[in-house]
């Protein structure tokens, strides 16, 4: 047998192995059971929550931990438990609330199970939330009341500009935590919205906590994980790992950090890709 060059992948999840139905691909399923067969450790590093993510985890059929929430929270499913879980401190927590009080802006607050916000005000931001799975829609009281918050989603109709909608965020808060931004278009149910999302999270490092993870409990320095991915958010995955690949479907500054660019996320290009790296 061939002696392989990696020992883990990575994969991100929206745009990247799932495809524009939302699921994952035949070829590329194969590839990715074969991959596990073969004990390569495969991980997916999302910004999804645990619920929402569930229904991926069993479809490819993995058993191991699945890192979420964009790194805040690693999950075993077949434990139903947090092996990990990173917090925001009652301060920011704070600092949020007062953020969506003055801008009037619609947030949403997070624990590892729970997802709570206030009714949205219009039909606009109801559809914003469309296709979001075991949102609790709550009073002011109930809202603030929460603990253990992992991260707090803002909303806005800022057409594109997420970037400088997160910057003034960050400015606002005034203390050390790590955000993620998109427009909520580049998601298939959202294409013609307006909207933009700021994911406020604990400090941390993002989806390299995978990388991290892999190493603590499996002994895998990043020099030997693939990682893939399309976003922001898979930057610092796919920065760091020993091989980052890009979906043809990533924007150029995702593709201009990636070591390779594949096919986009409607192919075969992943299975393609696994079966070059980790031949049979």
């Amino acid at each position: 047998m061939t002696e392989r060059s990696y020992d883990a992948v990575l994969f991100d999840l929206d745009g990247t192995l799932l495809n524009g139905d939302e699921v994952v691909g035949t070829e590329n399923l194969a590839a990715v059971h074969r991959l596990r067969d073969e004990g390569v450790q495969v991980l997916i590093a999302t910004g999804r929550s645990v619920d929402s993510t569930r229904s991926v985890v069993e479809e490819v059929g993995l058993e191991g931990p699945i890192v979420t929430f964009n790194g805040a929270v690693v999950w075993d499913y077949a434990e139903n438990r947090a092996i990990e879980e990173r917090t925001l401190n009652q301060r920011i927590v704070d600092r949020c609330h007062a953020y969506r009080r003055e801008t009037g802006h619609m947030a949403m607050f997070m624990s590892t199970t729970n997802r709570l916000c206030l009714v949205p005000p219009d039909d606009p931001h109801h559809r914003a939330l469309s296709g979001l799975s075991g949102v609790d829609y709550v009073d002011e009281a109930r809202l603030e009341s929460e603990q253990y918050i992992v991260r707090a989603t803002f909303f806005a109709d800022r057409g594109t500009d997420s970037a400088s909608y997160a910057e003034h965020i960050q400015q606002f808060i005034k203390r050390p935590i790590y955000t993620t931004h998109f427009n909520l278009s580049i998601l298939v149910r959202h294409r013609d919205s307006p909207f933009v999302v700021v994911d406020v999270h604990p400090p941390m490092l993002g989806k390299a906590e995978a990388l991290r993870f892999l190493h603590d409990h499996h002994g895998i320095p990043a020099s030997r994980v693939v990682a893939f991915g399309d976003a922001d958010n898979d930057v610092p995955m796919l920065a760091h790992a020993g091989l980052g690949i890009a979906m043809g479907n990533a924007d150029s500054a995702v593709q201009s950090i990636a070591d390779r660019v594949i096919g986009d996320h409607t192919t075969t290009a992943i299975a393609d890709t696994l079966n070059e790296l980790f031949p049979a």
